[in-house]
């Protein structure tokens, strides 16, 4: 039974992965055939007509459709989302390469999404430091973290040298397997690599 069900799972998302396929070949193909762009013209009533046509999807129940068209929608929302900010996608994903083996993807994106809040203030950068991480540590006082954040506002190293001491000093082990005072070095360093990362693009930009 499970068997059965798993192979005509596959086959539905097989089936609908064509369906996408079909309709983005069909919005790419170029066209002698002028698009009606008011539907309430008479005339336009056949070429909607037309395209139902090319489109089988009888063996669809309504609730299939629904859900179906819900996830193109969302994906689409995404597409849209990355293509006005990409410098928040680029950030994410550099986190991600750089420490997803050690912190949970969620607190990474939200290092990443204050570090772009924080780096077009005045603060410095202890403090902007300090907002980046605020949240993840609650337990800390902001007087603590700014201890924590000192080594990376006041680096006299090159750039970079402090989060990789940082690193090395740290058990590489799950986030919750780490102390909280490694959480909150850790958290610091990331956000330090975040900040310097922003800068660096604006510089270049």
């Amino acid at each position: 039974m499970m068997v059965s069900q798993s192979i005509n799972s596959q086959g539905f998302e097989d089936s609908f992965s064509q369906a996408q396929a079909e309709l983005l070949e069909a919005l790419l193909e170029p066209s002698d055939a002028l698009y009606p762009w008011n539907p309430a013209d008479p005339s336009a009533e056949a070429y909607f007509e037309k395209l139902e046509q090319q489109f089988q999807l009888d063996d669809w129940s309504d609730e299939e459709i629904m859900h179906r068209s819900r996830s193109l929608f969302a994906q689409l929302d995404s597409c849209w989302t990355q293509a006005s900010s990409p410098t928040a996608d680029v950030l994410e994903a550099s986190l991600s390469d750089r420490f997803a083996a050690r912190v949970p993807s969620d607190l990474l994106g939200a290092i990443a999404h204050k570090a772009k809040q924080v780096v077009k203030t005045n603060l410095s950068k202890a403090d902007q430091l300090v907002q980046c991480v605020q949240q993840m540590l609650p337990n800390w006082a902001e007087e603590d973290l700014l201890v924590f954040a000192r080594p990376f506002a006041y680096a006299m190293r090159g750039e970079g040298e402090a989060v990789d001491s940082t690193l090395s000093a740290i058990r590489p082990v799950d986030w919750t397997d780490l102390s909280q005072m490694e959480q909150a070095r850790l958290s610091m360093a990331i956000a330090s690599y975040a900040l310097d990362s922003l800068h660096k693009a604006s510089e270049d930009s």
